[in-house]
C-alpha cells in the first residue's frame, strides 16, 4: 500500500508540472492611440483560440498575452490584431482594416497621434 501512494504522489507531480508548461507568455509591439484601440486590441487577441489574456498599454505600445503554445502562436496572434486595423511588429494591417477604426484612432496619421499626445 505504501508503494503504491508513493507511486500515486510521483505521478500526480508529474502530470501537474507538464501541464503548467503549455501556458506562454509574451509581449508584443501594437500601433495605436486611445483606450477605443486598448478595447479593440484585447478584444482581437482575447477571441484568438488558446488566448488566456491580453493587457495593451497606450502609453508603451505593448500587448502582454498569457497564451497555450499548444493552441496558438504570436504570429496567429499578431494576424487577428492586424485584422481589426492594429499594426503589430510582424504584421501591418491591410488599408482596408486600418481604415475602418473609429477615425480618432487612426494612428498613422501625424494629427491624430498629436492630439492624443503621441509624437
Amino acid at each position: 500500500m505504501k508503494k503504491f501512494i508513493i507511486i500515486l504522489v510521483v505521478a500526480l507531480v508529474g502530470v501537474t508540472g507538464t501541464a503548467q508548461d503549455k501556458n506562454a507568455r509574451a509581449t508584443i509591439e501594437v500601433d495605436g492611440v486611445c483606450g477605443m484601440c486598448k478595447k479593440r486590441i484585447e478584444t482581437a487577441a482575447i477571441k484568438t483560440k488558446g488566448v488566456k489574456s491580453a493587457v495593451w498599454n497606450v502609453e508603451t505600445k505593448e500587448c502582454s498575452l498569457i497564451y497555450d503554445e499548444r493552441k496558438t502562436n504570436l504570429a496567429t496572434i499578431s494576424q487577428s490584431i492586424a485584422d481589426v486595423g492594429h499594426d503589430t511588429k510582424e504584421i501591418k494591417a491591410t488599408d482596408e482594416a486600418y481604415n475602418s477604426v473609429h477615425a480618432c484612432c487612426l494612428y498613422r496619421d501625424d494629427e491624430v497621434k498629436k492630439d492624443h499626445g503621441n509624437n
